[in-house]
């Protein structure tokens, strides 16, 4: 009998910040919830940053994941969004903690090969991918879709390794 696991991916932005939530019993994985934080642009950057931890928080209470993903962070040409997106990466690794949950972190690359099946793959066809992993959610290309293939990879890949369900103490 498989152990069922709900897990929260996460793809960091203090611009839209996309969750997505997936539940994962062996090798079956179906649709929990999903969406997009989407802090309020005129506020200070302390003000969005904060919105963006109390709505993971919101989240993480909400729907009782037992672990999260979050996509690792990539290089930016621009160094001040590399920074801003640091300070949302923070938040989408700080709030799970916080509320006692392992956190995986994946590249944009292992997540797109754990779901596509390609390293290479477009954000148009990691949602193509979500919609057949996934049937009746209709997810657009974007921020939501990339988070369930987060979620979904860490399901993969800790599945394998024999290691879901670990929480912090």
């Amino acid at each position: 009998m498989s152990t069922r696991i709900r897990i929260l991916g996460l793809d960091p932005s203090l611009v839209k910040c996309g969750w997505g939530i997936v539940e994962a019993s062996g090798l079956k994985i179906t649709h929990v919830a999903h969406g997009v934080i989407k802090p309020n642009p005129k506020q200070d950057l302390a003000l969005r940053i904060d919105e963006l931890y109390q709505d993971i928080s919101d989240i993480i209470r909400i729907h009782g994941p037992d672990e999260a993903a979050v996509e690792d962070m990539f290089l930016k040409n621009n160094p001040n969004s590399a920074i801003k997106l640091g300070y949302a990466r923070a938040m989408c690794l700080l709030a799970p903690t916080r509320a006692g949950l392992y956190v995986g972190e994946y590249s944009a690359t292992k997540v797109k090969k754990s779901v596509v099946g390609t390293g290479q793959a477009d954000k148009a066809q990691v949602a193509a991918m979500m919609n057949v992993l996934l049937p009746g959610i209709s997810v657009k290309a974007g921020d939501a879709a990339d988070a369930l293939a987060i979620a979904i990879c860490h399901a993969h890949r800790a599945s394998a390794a024999g290691n879901l369900h670990r929480r912090f103490a």
